[in-house]
């Protein structure tokens, strides 16, 4: 074996050992995903960057039950969502995945459907988004460093032509930069970040929060009413 064809062997032999490492923690994170309530049943898909030369991406096959999650339940894809390895068909969100990727240079994206993530998407839809703003646990976002900061959670309509909303989140991405999150209503939360501890953090600051405007929008709604 030459030189060129080793050096070849070893760098497949190290993205396949990323692949797998990261396909475990992935898996690990669906399964935690889905016994705190924020994925249940086949809800919910995951992806991670372990290439970029070309760009490489895991992602969950479509359709699988998230409380059992394996290295198995992911696929390799390309740029252009192909599957490059892997059994099944990748989830139907694939292109939002991959709009999120191109636009932030985020390397992990995760994607929720709360009971809070949902019907608070539902409520903002008309308003195109909700703000938050005043809580500590906005600090747990990366690059956030005071509880003053004023975090807007756009919402995109729900939609099966998933090329034209894709189109419409890498439109928003591309001038809000900042941003940590997205909601589709009536559907859920997609957030990321430069690694998955990160994004998975994102997950959890944001699925608090939701809960706690939920709760403080519809208390008030239940007391107007009375």
């Amino acid at each position: 074996m030459t030189a060129k064809a080793r050096s070849k062997a070893e760098t497949g032999r190290r993205l396949q050992a990323q692949s797998r490492a990261l396909a475990a923690g992935l898996a690990k994170i669906g399964r935690e995903f889905h016994a705190r309530g924020w994925a249940l049943g086949t809800s919910g898909n995951y992806s991670a960057i372990f290439g970029r030369g070309p760009l490489q991406l895991l992602i969950t096959s479509s359709g699988l039950d998230k409380s059992a999650l394996t290295e198995q339940s992911f696929l390799e894809i390309d740029l252009e969502g192909a599957v490059l390895a892997g059994a099944g068909k990748p989830s139907a969100e694939t292109l939002l995945h991959l709009a999120v990727v191109g636009a932030t240079g985020a390397r992990c994206v995760l994607h929720t459907h709360s009971v809070w993530s949902t019907l608070l998407s539902d409520r903002f839809a008309e308003k195109g988004g909700l703000a938050i703003e005043g809580y500590e646990m906005l600090k747990g976002l990366e690059g956030v460093k005071t509880h003053e900061h004023r975090e807007w959670i756009p919402i995109f309509k729900n939609s099966q032509d998933i090329s034209s909303l894709a189109g419409e989140v890498l439109e928003f991405l591309e001038r809000d930069a900042a941003a940590h999150g997205f909601l589709l209503s009536g559907h859920g939360l997609y957030t990321w970040g430069a690694n998955a501890a990160i994004a998975r953090r994102h997950v959890e600051i944001l699925e608090f929060l939701f809960e706690v405007v939920g709760r403080r929008e519809f208390s008030a709604l239940r007391e107007s009413r009375e």
